[in-house]
């Protein structure tokens, strides 16, 4: 433990741009569909077009899908880092909303604009943002009052319906760990942390012939607790990429992260991002040597057949001066922040 928590320091010493791979299926004399997980959205990255900001959204290519995970905390953003990313918006399968914090979804009137009708699968709450439904049961009645002190007047119907800021988007509410499309699973957890507390999330996982691959928004309901569900999937963890939600922990509470991904979980490669934090970055890439995968914005995590990590180097600097400078301004401002409002949301205030 002394040997791991002493290589978790705030100076990000380096790592590089890798690739990974997974297979999938190939159909003889036809060009394999591409298998990839691109970021879109982050608050770190190489200098390039894309604009950083504090949030997160990836685009997933694979087995001829196109998947959008979250979108980001600013809608003009987001619309911007997918045209340099490439990304046509009309052209996505479906959508997944981990949860309902702002920097994982204010990007969605973008997509909405541009692809209206796509499915966009989220958390299922019992007032939740995305439209949700209760039975009447719920609330304590009383037959006594006169009809005009009633709800419904005393005949509610068996469901109530709540609405949604998206009027017309087509969600689909998840409440339990559900297959979405052929491999690809939305896994539905609950956080249990303080200022999160009851806030559903969900997280993707995408069954391949090297194992699992799992990508995360923020982790609030714990990365070890996600992992241990996607698990029973499949037991073997080939990739875990995304937010790890560390952004704020202390030394301590990271290193038994890190053991616990290493080597209970045994993920066999990792690519943090967004609220991962960056002592937690350098911790996982001090841990995972060659198998820690840079996913930086813009970062293009190649999935493919043979299973191997190609183009590894540990040379290249994660981080210049200014993208530090950028990354911890965001944190400090936004982690407070946000989630203060929601606890006061979840309060009632």
């Amino acid at each position: 433990m002394g040997k791991l928590l002493a290589v978790i320091g705030l100076t990000v010493l380096g790592i590089s741009a890798s690739s990974l791979a997974f297979s999938a299926p190939a159909t003889q004399g036809a060009t394999a569909p591409k298998s990839e997980i691109k970021v879109i959205y982050d608050a770190f990255g190489k200098q390039s077009a894309y604009k950083k900001d504090w949030g997160y959204a990836a685009i997933v290519e694979i087995g001829g899908k196109r998947i959008l995970f979250d979108t980001g905390d600013n809608g003009e953003t987001f619309k911007h880092n997918s045209k340099v990313a490439n990304a046509d918006l009309s052209k996505i399968d479906f959508v997944v909303l981990s949860h309902r914090h702002g920097d994982h979804m204010a990007g969605l009137n973008k997509v909405l604009e541009a692809n209206p009708n796509v499915k966009i699968y989220a958390p299922k709450e019992g007032f939740g943002i995305y439209g949700s439904s209760l039975p009447s049961s719920f609330y304590r009645k009383d037959a006594e009052l006169p009809t005009e002190y009633r709800y419904y007047d005393g005949s509610p119907p068996d469901t109530m319906k709540f609405g949604t800021a998206w009027e017309k988007a087509n969600f689909q509410t998840v409440d339990q760990t559900t297959e979405i499309a052929p491999g690809i699973w939305a896994i539905a957890q609950v956080s249990d942390a303080p200022g999160t507390k009851e806030l559903k999330e969900l997280s993707l996982a995408i069954d391949t012939p090297n194992g699992l691959v799992i990508l995360v928004g923020c982790s609030h309901p714990g990365i070890e607790n996600i992992v241990q569900a996607a698990a029973k999937i499949n037991p073997k963890i080939h990739l875990v990429a995304g937010g790890f939600h560390l952004v704020t922990a202390p030394d301590e509470a990271i290193a038994n992260v890190v053991i616990a991904l290493r080597d209970k979980w045994h993920v066999e490669y990792i690519a943090p991002g967004h609220c991962t934090g960056e002592p937690t970055f350098n911790a996982l890439r001090k841990a995972f040597g060659d198998h820690y995968v840079y996913a930086g914005l813009g970062a293009v995590i190649k999935l493919e057949p043979n299973g191997l990590i190609e183009g590894v180097s540990t040379k290249a600097a994660l981080f210049q001066d200014d993208d530090l400078t950028l990354y911890r301004q965001l944190a400090a401002e936004s982690h407070d922040a946000l989630h203060n409002h929601f606890a006061h949301v979840e309060h009632g205030h």
